[in-house]
């Protein structure tokens, strides 16, 4: 038994289609699928719904539900807003550069880009407050991963230990040992 993998991620929106325009002006996204209910089907509340379904690339799907008569939106007050994100690939370091352009262009505010050693990224909140990662690889990519495998389960053990970043992994932001 094993998951194949994410049939979709769901967040909830303020309007589905003011959501479901934006994705697809700014980050390209098809829109592929809606249901609309008056009833939950698993739980069969009456409450009305839409869900909106967008083509994330590569069989992935975001998806949104609207519910408008549900209190509005909110998040965990007590998780810092860069937790909570979803993030997606772009091939490479052009087209991420050119993803922020874009949006910079469009009025969105964008952070980064930001190193990760393995990916670098840009961040921005879609117009419902939800942050979203754009990530691309680093050329370094396959080198660092192989790297960074041969230590996560001696990285994670110390994290357990001490709620202390451990060092085993600081050869990834070293800029003079990768080599950029």
């Amino acid at each position: 038994m094993k998951i194949e993998k994410i049939h979709h991620v769901a967040y909830r929106c303020n309007d589905a289609r003011e959501t479901v325009l934006w994705y697809n002006k700014m980050l390209n996204m098809d829109f592929v699928l809606a249901f609309a209910e008056n009833h939950v089907p698993s739980t069969h509340e009456p409450d009305p719904y839409m869900h909106v379904f967008l083509d994330a690339g590569d069989g992935n799907v975001l998806a949104f539900f609207e519910l408008p008569t549900k209190p509005p939106m909110g998040r965990d007050p007590n998780t810092p807003a860069w937790v909570q994100h979803i993030a997606f690939k772009v091939k490479d370091r052009d087209e991420l550069l050119a993803f922020k352009t874009h949006l910079e262009s469009n009025g969105v505010d964008v952070l980064g880009v930001t190193d990760h050693a393995v990916f670098h990224s840009i961040y921005f909140f879609d117009p419902n407050g939800h942050r979203v990662e754009l990530a691309a690889p680093d050329p370094d990519e396959a080198a660092l991963l192989a790297r960074l495998e041969a230590v996560k389960w001696d990285m994670l053990d110390e994290w357990s230990r001490t709620k202390r970043a451990p060092a085993h992994a600081a050869f990834a932001h070293a800029k003079e040992l990768s080599g950029r």
